[in-house]
């Protein structure tokens, strides 16, 4: 009876219940509010399903998160690896690789001022910078944090990691892909304030044909410009314009489908678990995360204003030809904020069809992104 007793006993105690702390609870319950945004209300569920699976994971068995030499027997935790491949900046890059392949290019092609919305939107960027330093984050920590006002998960990482902000990773990284995934929450209210009915209605003309050659020629030519300027933003820029050549050149259909299907919903599995496996309570629940969240949401918001603002400027400029609601897709959530922007000007006018006019600046804000990224890696030194 006694060997029972100490079975049962020693089983019970192997349970979680008797491992997690109250943070864990909060975290977990956290988990689920974001697994019913994704699977209920629909808020980009590719992103926020794994990232709040892998919150879930990580605040039942930490252990899922063993770094090596932490480990006993030299293995380290399932999550632990995914998570290394962040840190190598591999998935960012892949992700990257796999936004070029799926999407078209052709509207900033069309209308190259749309690079002007796009740069317009990362305002929020600097203006996090400056908050964060003001909020007491050394240098590098400000950059890293401050790239969250892009609505780029991928970029996020990446900066963190070059950085080498890796203890401030997981927050930076969970808040940039939590505003990914909300911006059909935040930034409707913000076009509206900013905006009037009549800008709203502002129906755009079409769009000129975009060659087959133009298409093939601005990934090499963005590639050779960008690059050389900000070579350390190869990475990111190379890899988003070599998946767009792969779609544009028509002579790798096979490597364009595996780049927009295969291989990115791979990557952003393993990128969004190891992602949300960065949240347990002991790093997650502390005033630098609170900060890092609340910067982002400034940052965002401001980045949002900034590209609305400009457009309300294209607006005048071009005597009511450029509808102000496209400035809001320069940040660069893609295609998240184009279609927030034809979802809101289709409010105010059923007709206005403005998403291929929005994928523009979209486009452009990806682009302007990893240029501010490289920008910080150039500041510090970092190749």
């Amino acid at each position: 009876m006694e060997y029972i007793a100490n079975t049962l006993n020693n089983l019970l105690h192997q349970t979680a219940f008797f491992n997690l702390t109250v943070g864990n609870y909060v975290m977990i319950v956290v988990a689920c509010v974001f697994l019913y945004l994704a699977i209920r209300k629909g808020f980009e569920p590719l992103l926020l399903t794994p990232i709040a699976f892998g919150m879930l994971l990580v605040n039942i068995y930490p252990d899922i998160m063993m770094s090596i030499e932490e480990s006993s027997n030299g293995v380290g935790g399932l999550l632990h690896y995914f998570y290394l491949l962040d840190e190598w900046a591999i998935l960012p890059s892949l992700i990257f690789m796999g936004v070029g392949a799926s999407t078209d290019f052709g509207p900033l092609i069309a209308n190259p001022k749309s690079f002007l919305l796009g740069a317009a939107a990362q305002f929020g960027i600097f203006m996090a910078y400056f908050g964060a330093i003001l909020m007491g984050f050394n240098d590098a920590a400000a950059a890293a944090i401050s790239i969250i006002g892009g609505a780029d998960g991928p970029t996020s990482i990446f900066l963190a990691s070059k950085l080498g902000q890796t203890a401030i990773m997981g927050p930076i990284a969970v808040a940039a892909y939590s505003y990914m995934s909300l911006v059909p929450i935040i930034q409707p209210p913000i076009m509206k304030l900013l905006t009037t009915e009549k800008e709203r209605k502002i129906k755009m003309t079409q769009l000129r044909p975009v060659t087959k050659l133009e298409k093939i020629l601005f990934p090499i030519v963005i590639t050779i410009v960008v690059c050389l300027i900000l070579p350390t933003t190869a990475p990111l820029v190379g890899m988003l314009m070599l998946g767009n050549l792969f779609r544009e050149s028509g002579v790798v259909r096979q490597l364009t489908d595996t780049a927009s299907n295969a291989l990115m919903y791979i990557v952003v599995i393993l990128l969004g678990t190891s992602v949300g496996a960065t949240t347990s309570a002991e790093a997650f629940l502390n005033w630098d995360t609170i900060k890092i969240v609340i910067l982002g949401l400034i940052a965002f918001a401001f980045g949002t204003a900034a590209g609305v603002l400009f457009g309300k400027l294209m607006c005048i400029a071009t005597k009511g030809k450029v509808n102000p609601l496209i400035g809001s897709a320069g940040v660069s959530a893609v295609p998240m904020a184009a279609r927030v922007s034809q979802k809101v000007g289709a409010e105010a006018d059923p007709t206005n069809f403005l998403l291929m006019h929005a994928m523009g600046p979209n486009v452009a804000g990806v682009i302007g992104t990893a240029v501010a990224a490289g920008t910080f890696m150039a500041i510090f030194g970092v190749f």
